[in-house]
């Protein structure tokens, strides 16, 4: 793989290391993390050397880059560089012309895999891709995808996807919904997951002991790298883990139990060639009655996906979760 070649990656890692916070990157250390990733992709790289760095780093800063502000601070006879803005990243700036035929060719071979065992997800990833690419030449789009541009958080996914990717622990301030002020807590992190619109990060917490801690990535107020040894994941399998519910949260010692829902009408329609969950067996009972049966663990998740059917859902089983449900529907009608 040639250094051309290497080159959109090479800036991508910089990036990451440009508004890290929590680190100093002299130019050995940014040397080492391109390498880092190189060798993932290539075991046969020769790396990276110091002059290509130097000139990666112009060329980020230059108009044909991304005219990036770059701060170089001294600390003895070494500097350190971080951008001026940390809030800045070449991902949020638009595509030019290098990264258009850079990201043209990976779509081109992404294609290749279409329909390929365990590649069902470049399927759905390749008009994203195509959209993104075509848009940044035409003002008229074709496609439009699920997005909250106002979601809180975001910003945070570098320095977590890189966490995950080198196995960093992170230190994390935290505001949940049910406290006043937020709290600091260490976790060593395995997995991140999107839900409704949502992130979820995943992960080690030493306070309680579990491996499946999870955190709504909107929630964190601040964040950084935390300088201590990573402590593995042995547990989890996380498709595994995911495989029998809905949503992100998993009561300790839960069970699957078998789930059976009646939906009405139009809904029913709408359920049958939308499943709700991989485990899905439809049946119609006459016209207007569709008998669904879900094998999951029951959690506030479920709930919540029943209610927004309103009137065109009834729970038959299990009966504990018919009656939380009526009780839930109950409490909605008394606020009317």
């Amino acid at each position: 793989m040639s250094t051309n070649k290497n080159a959109f990656i090479r800036y991508k890692v910089l990036d990451n290391c440009f508004r890290n916070p929590g680190r100093r990157y002299f130019i050995e250390d940014l040397i080492d993390e391109c390498n880092k990733v190189l060798l993932e992709i290539d075991p046969n790289s020769k790396g990276i050397s110091r002059r290509q760095i130097f000139d990666d780093i112009g060329f980020m800063e230059s108009s044909d880059g991304w005219s990036v502000e770059l701060n170089r601070h001294r600390d003895k006879k070494k500097v350190f560089y971080r951008y001026q803005d940390l809030s800045f990243s070449i991902n949020n700036m638009p595509l030019n012309e290098l990264e258009i035929n850079q990201l043209e060719e990976a779509v081109d071979i992404l294609s290749q895999f279409k329909g390929m065992p365990h590649f069902d997800w470049i399927s759905e990833m390749i008009p994203k891709l195509r959209q993104g690419i075509t848009a940044t030449n035409s003002e008229s789009r074709l496609m439009e995808f699920e997005s909250n541009a106002f979601l809180k958080g975001t910003d945070h996914l570098g320095i977590i996807y890189s966490a995950l990717r080198y196995k960093t622990p992170l230190k994390i301030s935290y505001q949940p919904y049910q406290k006043d002020s937020p709290f600091d807590l260490e976790i060593h992190p395995y997995f991140l997951k999107q839900y409704n619109g949502r992130w979820f990060l995943f992960g080690f917490n030493p306070f309680t002991g579990k491996s499946d801690w999870n955190l709504a990535i909107d929630r964190i107020v601040t964040i950084e790298e935390h300088s201590i040894p990573f402590i593995e994941n042995t547990t989890i399998n996380w498709d595994e883990y995911f495989e029998d519910m809905i949503g992100v949260s998993k009561s300790e010692g839960s069970e699957v139990q078998k789930v059976i829902l009646h939906f009405y009408g139009k809904t029913g329609r709408y359920v049958e060639t939308k499943p709700i969950h991989g485990s899905q067996k439809s049946k119609w009972l006459n016209y207007n009655t569709l008998e669904i049966k879900l094998e999951v663990t029951l959690n506030y998740e479920l709930e919540r996906l029943i209610l927004s059917y309103a009137d065109s859902v009834k729970v038959f089983q299990p009966e504990d979760l018919k009656k939380v449900i009526h009780e839930r529907l109950k409490r909605g009608f008394q606020q009317y």
